[in-house]
């Protein structure tokens, strides 16, 4: 099956983030040793789940953008949505990681063990990953939205989350290296206090891709300009009955619309096939409209 444009440009933005990530992990696996920073060490772990959502969203895109067929004929968008929610709950299981991590290390230092001092390296790989994390953030989340790729946009935050885990890492190494044995404190609470974030971007990331999964109804103000839409065809004298749902990047429409029971088939037909072209000129192309013709009482 040929690779469409949209997957093509998915690939190309996960490449450029994998190459990024599996550089800025091994850099930081090497820092994080040498320079004797836990938290450096903790953010390579970081980075390397990054890896793991690419390779995620490998293996399901290319799935998510097969047509129709007969096993799954409302499309296969839905395996998008599954990729998303996978890296929704990476998200969150880096978070309590990362939370865990913290917590372990100030129990470790109220009780004495302040841990070693950190080196330049250690700081330099920090400021490093801050720079090329945001920036791949800033590339995928704009190429997300213009492709309007949820599992795309949920990789962009967690580019995001790898450098606000190094921002705390940053702070964390600066403290322990300039602010003596006392100040290695701020390493472990910046931590704790990112992994909260991390947890709440996971969160947000999972709910709106259980609500497809269990298929919850577009939200009321969508329905209601598809109502409206659907009224503007000359001919519908009435809409009911209106269902919706989201199958990966498309939405799927089925509505019962009230005509002149006189009119032939034909007309009908016409009628119903103009608001549907409508409904895919608001909505995109590869919408799923489909119009149940009803007699007016």
């Amino acid at each position: 099956m040929a690779i469409n444009s949209r997957e093509k440009t998915i690939y190309k933005v996960t490449a450029v983030g994998s190459v990024i990530n599996v550089l800025l992990m091994i850099f930081k696996f090497v820092a994080g040793i040498v320079g004797k920073s836990s938290a450096m060490v903790a953010d390579a772990v970081h980075s390397l789940s990054d890896l793991l959502t690419d390779l995620i969203i490998v293996l399901f895109v290319r799935t998510a953008s097969k047509p129709s067929d007969h096993t799954h004929e409302y499309g296969h968008g839905k395996f998008e949505t599954l990729a998303t929610l996978i890296v929704g709950v990476i998200l969150i299981l880096v978070g309590l990681g990362i939370m865990i991590s913290g917590g372990e290390a100030c129990i470790k230092f109220f009780h004495g063990d302040y841990g070693d001092r950190p080196r330049m390296i250690a700081l330099i790989a920090a400021i490093v990953s801050i720079v090329f994390k945001e920036g791949a953030f800033r590339y995928t989340l704009a190429q997300g939205k213009k492709l309007d790729s949820p599992i795309v946009i949920a990789n962009a935050w967690h580019h995001r989350t790898d450098a606000y885990s190094s921002v705390a890492t940053l702070i964390g190494i600066l403290g322990a290296m300039f602010l003596g044995d006392k100040g290695r404190i701020l390493d472990p609470l910046a931590a704790i206090f990112v992994s909260f974030y991390i947890c709440k971007l996971g969160y947000d990331v999972v709910m709106p891709s259980i609500n497809e999964l269990l298929e919850k109804s577009l939200p009321p103000k969508t329905e209601k300009e598809i109502r409206e839409i659907l009224k503007s065809v000359e001919g519908i004298d009435g809409v009911h009955n209106l269902k919706t749902r989201k199958i990966g990047n498309r939405i799927a429409i089925e509505a019962h619309a009230k005509m002149d029971g006189k009119m032939t088939l034909e007309e009908a037909h016409n009628i119903a096939s103009k608001a549907e072209r409508r409904l895919k000129k608001r909505f995109g192309s590869n919408t799923h409209v489909g119009i149940h013709m009803e007699p007016n009482k």
